[in-house]
């Protein structure tokens, strides 16, 4: 069982930075993937990075890529979403999810991971 709780969402102006983050409590001693996934009013959730266990391995969609960053201290601390050059289309409710079956494997799929938090609101305006 791994309970995610995320924070930091917000609104921002077009072009800011934002920091989100995920903690993660546990009763396993698994280790576990986390990924962010977002999900704008009237669209399907998507896949936005993740970071296996480890934090050797990181992915990123493409329309994020190179201004997204995910970190995580160790398999265990809370994750990070640092959001740069926020754009208009960045707006959703950003999830944070857990995979503990491939733990070694920095997923792209929301079916591969089998635990998610609330949810944060960013909204970003012009």
């Amino acid at each position: 069982q791994v309970q995610l709780v995320e924070s930091g969402g917000g609104l921002v102006q077009a072009g800011d930075s934002l920091r989100l983050s995920c903690a993660a409590s546990t009763t396993t001693a698994r280790p576990y993937t986390l990924g962010w996934f977002r999900q704008a009013p009237g669209k399907e959730r998507e896949f936005v990075g993740s970071i296996n266990w480890s934090g050797s391995s990181t992915v990123y969609s493409d329309s994020v890529k190179d201004r997204f960053t995910i970190s995580r201290a160790n398999a265990k601390g809370p994750m990070v979403l640092q959001m740069s050059s926020l754009k208009l289309a960045d707006t959703a409710v950003y999830y944070c999810a857990a995979d503990i079956n491939r733990p070694w494997a920095a997923g792209i799929n929301a079916g591969d991971y089998t635990y998610w938090g609330q949810g944060t609101q960013v909204t970003v305006s012009s």
